[in-house]
């Protein structure tokens, strides 16, 4: 069992703060994990992500891996963490939620799911068993259950059928993974999923179900799909309570970094998004001041660096205006200096968030942060 031990808890909310204990290190937490894909979290390289970056967790994700290089060259090179020299832990994502991306190419059936492949159309399929040993291939340090991602919106009955779906699959999944052993060295760990769209009853049936199979820790999936931020807080801040104190609480792809702070709020410990390395490639900038566009004529000229307040890298050693010199002319390592930036204001963001609910404070350094972190910067600021 994760060993996943409570260090504080904000006495005005229900963040709190914590730490779990893998073969490859220790992870505070709230934490944000970095995407890391296809085994590279794109645009950094893993010295970065590691010692510059301050990363202590990242996420692969086990169809993309399975789909290439391919389970045989990851078994070869003696797993994901030597093939792409990452010494950290690693979780994957079980790949559901990029074959729920497929729509009209897959086919769910009471045992997995039928899909073809988006990079040649071949056809594959995924069991639960099949998920759990692909991961025992790649050997990331937890490993997610296979579920089915509802979306946004989708009616109560839909829900209901793909929730006992994901149910009926997490007991499959736990007995998969109870049945094989690790290819590696090293104790994977598997968390479940808890399903049910925006139906807080569902949401209710599905914790239960899953918490009886005395997973390694929880998820909350299914949000972060085109609903409200209402509704995602209010569906997170529901389902937290359902969810055992004791263990690991994880939303799966949130967010925005006002999305992670009002998450930790209603409990949260782990986050993983696309959005800062996403973003950074398009030459979105997330500061402690608000939002920024590179690509504005404004900082054509402008000398600062991007975040007055960080020392990442980047803001260390060159000006707005030089990135966004090398926006324009499509120099790639505008991609590298901007991505470097956002995932470390990503990190510090949610260790500052850590250390102030250990001091007692978080709740009301929240408020004010969110509502910098929110804002657009203009030229004027």
């Amino acid at each position: 069992m994760l060993k996943f031990s409570l260090t504080a808890k904000d006495k005005n909310s229900k963040a709190r703060a914590g730490y779990f204990e893998t073969d490859h290190g220790n992870v505070e937490t709230p934490t944000f994990m970095p995407v890391g894909t296809q085994g590279t979290v794109k645009a950094v390289n893993q010295n970065f992500l590691a010692e510059e970056i301050k990363s202590e967790i990242i996420l692969a994700n086990t169809y993309h891996l399975y789909l290439r290089p391919g389970t045989e060259v990851l078994e070869k090179a003696g797993g994901l963490h030597n093939f792409m020299n990452w010494k950290n832990p690693i979780l994957t994502d079980s790949g559901g939620y990029q074959v729920y991306s497929l729509s009209n190419l897959r086919k769910l059936k009471e045992g997995g799911v039928e899909f073809r492949s988006h990079l040649d159309g071949s056809s594959h399929f995924f069991s639960p068993e099949k998920v759990i040993q692909i991961q025992r291939s790649i050997g990331s340090d937890i490993l997610m259950v296979l579920d089915e991602c509802t979306p946004y919106p989708c009616d109560y009955d839909y829900a209901q059928k793909s929730t006992e779906l994901t149910s009926n699959w997490g007991v499959l999944n736990k007995e998969a993974f109870e049945k094989s052993n690790p290819l590696y060295s090293h104790i994977q760990y598997l968390f479940g999923i808890i399903q049910g769209s925006v139906y807080k009853d569902l949401r209710e049936k599905s914790a239960a179900d899953l918490i009886k199979l005395n997973f390694d820790g929880y998820a909350i999936g299914g949000l972060a799909v085109g609903e409200p931020a209402r509704e995602m807080y209010d569906i997170t801040n529901f389902t937290t309570e359902l969810m055992p104190e004791e263990k690991p609480r994880y939303l799966m792809g949130v967010g925005r970094p006002e999305n992670i702070l009002e998450s930790i709020e209603r409990g949260i410990d782990m986050f993983d998004c696309v959005m800062p390395t996403r973003n950074a490639r398009h030459a979105v900038i997330f500061t402690s001041k608000g939002v920024l566009s590179l690509r504005n004529s404004q900082f054509k000229e402008d000398l600062n660096n991007l975040d007055e307040y960080c020392t990442c890298y980047t803001c260390t050693n060159y000006s707005r205006a030089y990135l966004r010199h090398l926006f324009n002319a499509g120099e790639l390592l505008a991609l590298q200096l901007a991505s470097i930036h956002n995932l470390y204001f990503y990190i510090k963001l949610v260790k500052e968030a850590r250390n102030k609910i250990i001091q007692g404070t978080f709740r009301d350094w929240k408020e004010k942060i969110v509502k910098l972190v929110s804002k657009k910067i203009t030229l004027e600021e």
